[in-house]
């Protein structure tokens, strides 16, 4: 005899597939949540990493900082001690160089010659003063350029003024001072300017006119009446 299931099947089915659905969803729902909650830790870990390592870098950068600007301050140091150091040589090196200055301008200027002003710019002198003629000017530049601390004398203006024959001529002159550290080193120079192809003896090809030797100093041209009308 055949058995009839009259039982509602297709409902129960229906049930069972509906629960494993819902079932199947919220796992979904939960993995999808790990998931995210996985991922935002994960994140969250990388960027305080990246923000660990973004203050190193900052605490690295504020050290550098103060050093560079320890190393600035030990530069503008270093400028200023370079800079007393040179003039401290500049100073040592012309400390003599005043004496033999006055001395040479007693020794280079001859008969006929008065000065009246001198004025020093750096390593140029400025004279201004009073002759008998051209001649006596040209004779002082000459002794001037062969001075072992003068050199390279330019003629500014030479003019007759007044009729006073002793003084009647006024010139005015520039001269280099020679950068000399002592004596010897001027010495040595005035011997080499001696030995030079333009400094070759009269009546050699280019040989510039003899040198009028220097003449004593009368009694009214002593060295303080010489240069007494110096500033």
């Amino acid at each position: 005899m055949a058995k009839i299931n009259l039982l509602p099947w297709r409902a129960e089915r229906r049930k069972q597939r509906e629960r494993e659905f819902y079932m199947m969803l919220v796992a979904a729902v939960i993995a999808a949540a790990l998931a995210v909650l996985v991922w935002v830790f994960w994140m969250d870990a990388r960027i305080e990493n990246q923000d660990h390592r973004n203050a190193i870098l900052k605490d690295e950068i504020h050290q550098l900082d103060g050093k560079l600007e320890k190393i600035k301050d030990l530069e503008k140091t270093k400028s200023k001690l370079l800079a007393r150091k040179q003039i401290i040589e500049q100073l040592q090196a012309s400390r003599t160089q005043m004496v033999h200055l006055f001395d040479e301008l007693v020794k280079t200027i001859p008969d006929g010659v008065r000065l009246n002003t001198l004025k020093q710019t750096g390593d140029t002198l400025t004279l201004e003063g009073q002759a008998q003629s051209n001649a006596s000017v040209a004779s002082y530049m000459r002794n001037l350029d062969g001075s072992l601390y003068l050199t390279h004398s330019d003629l500014k203006k030479t003019e007759a003024k007044g009729t006073d024959k002793r003084n009647r001529f006024e010139f005015g002159l520039d001269v280099r001072v020679r950068k000399t550290e002592n004596p010897d080193d001027a010495q040595g120079g005035g011997d080499k300017d001696k030995s030079a192809p333009g400094n070759a003896a009269p009546g050699g090809k280019g040989a510039p006119p003899p040198a009028v030797p220097d003449k004593p100093m009368p009694a009214a041209a002593t060295p303080a009446s010489a240069v007494g009308g110096m500033p």
